[in-house]
């Protein structure tokens, strides 16, 4: 928890005022019964109606200060809440663009998503309490004790024996319920991430005619969902009825003993009604107290997932002396891969997707790799962008182990267009622009007339300041394709990476493609990642991908005669070397 107080720091004068103010109205709330006392025991038996008129004004100056001391309070914890929440939820998200790919896969977005808005939520609440009701509750709690003691001494077990017992009760029920807090959350997380793959699929769903089944699925983990929720509120909702028991018959007792001492003289009418309403209070007080440890035991369940974030450490991390200038160098390699070996489950070593992989890209040069599904290919291109680290091995770009290059620094020499065309919501403008935020407009049309886009952006209604809506609906998936395309040209990579990026176009395009890629970067290095022999056949060098290792490399026409897999997949193609 005193991580915490590291995003509620900037609001230290609302931290202290909002209690001090808080604390003041709980002094005035226990001032209540003592004059109410006074009214009884002078006003009222004496039929005095100046001084019943002269207390009541009183009591209304205590209730207008206290009001105003509650105010002062509730803004304080507004305005310290929310600002915690905007300063965790600010870090939570800075840290998430930070952390490697391997934390975000460990994690999962649904989860990420929860985390940033419901947990963070739930810990805002629990800053709220801490200002508006963790001192009062207590206070008004431990002052009623010790103004009825004053009262009548022998009314004191009674009171003591009321706290402890209600105490003992919420503790047990606190510690009973913790977990299921927990696991309420999970279920949360299950919730969205279905969610999340229902609204996002559900063409596919459509298509197959799965809503049935993804309901039944949905019902299932909602359920599940219900029943936790349900107990931990069967758990939760025993506070209050237990706390109302103790509390009455503990009013039973004070009425009994009061009753018998008024019958004696030591007490009198009115300070019966005192240790009534003292004990009253300490109901209510002990009630938001049992409130506090239930809002209390939900925070710190959230307030824990999103520590957990926050304390995840990236894997990929910038060396103190990272290299972030002269890295290209013409005198070598763009790319080379010397016996790299790489498994997304470092604790399973049987399970590497790639295994001892030499793989060398010349400056200038067009490389293609080809294989069957899951063979690999998009994680050779993960480990150029360094999205990941190798597990052995090493990577060098023109020269320079990659994990010595800053990875701003790499990112500029090496883009790549990802096998899923993603485009933000927003102008065709801004998106071709997370390429090189400087370039020109004539840059973004040069780079669409590479890509093949100028035709399809020049005619649409407001050409580059077309808005793209969220997740590119309103493009068709090959015009998606020839933006995300157009996009790494614009930042003029000196290794372009094509994973499997033209599987939407047309045969007549992806040849285009090619060949302006060929006629306007030719220094610029070409990894084409693709399962469609046409798209690497051409290329000075094809690397042939087979379950995590290189089958065999070499030009298209040396690979027919010597490379069994490549000459299958051709066939299958109905490519031949004349093609």
């Amino acid at each position: 928890m005193q991580k915490l107080y590291t995003y509620m720091k900037p609001y230290k004068k609302q931290l202290i005022a909002g209690p001090i103010f808080k604390l003041a109205e709980a002094v005035l709330e226990l001032a209540v019964p003592l004059v109410m006392a006074e009214i009884i025991d002078t006003g009222l038996k004496n039929g005095d109606t100046g001084y019943v008129i002269k207390m009541g004004i009183l009591l209304g100056v205590l209730a207008a200060v206290g009001l105003a001391c509650s105010a002062i309070c509730q803004k304080s914890a507004s305005i310290a809440s929310q600002g915690t929440g905007t300063n965790l939820r600010d870090a939570v998200f800075e840290h998430i663009m930070k952390i490697s790919h391997k934390e975000i896969d460990k994690f999962g977005a649904p989860t990420l998503v929860t985390r940033i808005t419901n947990d963070i939520n739930q810990v805002q609440l629990l800053v709220a309490m801490i200002i508006r009701l963790a001192i009062r509750a207590p206070f008004i709690t431990l002052g009623s004790i010790v103004t009825a003691t004053i009262i009548s001494p022998s009314s004191a077990p009674i009171f003591v024996i009321t706290a402890l017992l209600i105490s003992i009760a919420v503790f047990l029920i606190m510690k009973t319920s913790l977990p299921y807090y927990s696991k309420t959350a999970k279920n949360l997380d299950f919730i969205s991430k279905l969610t999340r793959e229902n609204l996002t699929g559900a063409r596919v769903i459509r298509a197959f005619s799965g809503q049935k089944r993804q309901r039944e699925k949905f019902e299932q983990a909602n359920d599940e969902y219900n029943k936790t929720a349900l107990t931990v509120n069967r758990l939760s909702s025993l506070t209050s009825p237990i706390t109302s028991l103790v509390v009455n018959v503990a009013i039973a007792g004070v009425i009994l003993i009061g009753a018998d001492k008024i019958n004696t003289g030591s007490l009198s009418q009115g300070e019966l009604i005192a240790l009534v309403g003292y004990m009253q209070s300490m109901l209510t007080a002990l009630l938001v107290v049992a409130n506090l440890v239930i809002i209390f035991t939900k925070s710190i369940a959230s307030w824990k997932r999103v520590a957990e974030v926050l304390d995840a450490q990236p894997s990929i991390t910038n060396d103190a002396n990272a290299i972030i200038s002269n890295i290209y160098n013409l005198d070598n390699s763009a790319v080379e891969f010397e016996h790299v070996t790489f498994g997304y489950d470092e604790s399973d070593k049987t399970d590497n997707a790639l295994e001892d992989i030499n793989l060398m890209v010349k400056t200038g040069q067009t490389v293609g790799i080809i294989g069957a599904t899951g063979s690999g290919k998009s994680t050779l291109a993960s480990l150029i962008m360094r999205f990941y680290d190798v597990s052995r091995g090493s990577i060098k770009i023109f020269g320079n182990d990659i994990r010595k290059i800053d990875t701003g620094a790499l990112r500029k020499l090496v883009s790549i267009v990802p096998q899923s065309a993603m485009l933000l919501s927003g102008t065709v403008r801004d998106n071709l622009l997370w390429g090189n935020s400087s370039a020109t407009d004539e840059d973004l049309w040069k780079a669409l007339d590479i890509a093949q886009a100028t035709e399809f952006v020049s005619n649409k209604p407001d050409k580059l300041d077309y808005y793209i809506s969220e997740g590119a609906k309103n493009l068709s998936g090959g015009q998606k394709q020839r933006l995300t395309i157009a996009r790494a040209l614009v930042s003029k990579p000196k290794i372009l990476i094509l994973d499997d990026s033209s599987s939407a176009l047309d045969y007549a395009t992806d040849s285009a493609l090619r060949k302006s890629l060929a006629e306007f970067m030719p220094e610029s290095s070409k990894i084409i990642i693709s399962q469609r022999v046409v798209s690497v056949m051409n290329s000075d060098v094809i690397y042939v991908i087979d379950e995590g290792r290189i089958a065999g490399y070499g030009t298209h026409e040396n690979l027919l005669v010597s490379c069994d897999i490549y000459r299958e997949i051709c066939e299958s193609q109905r490519i031949s070397a004349n093609s």
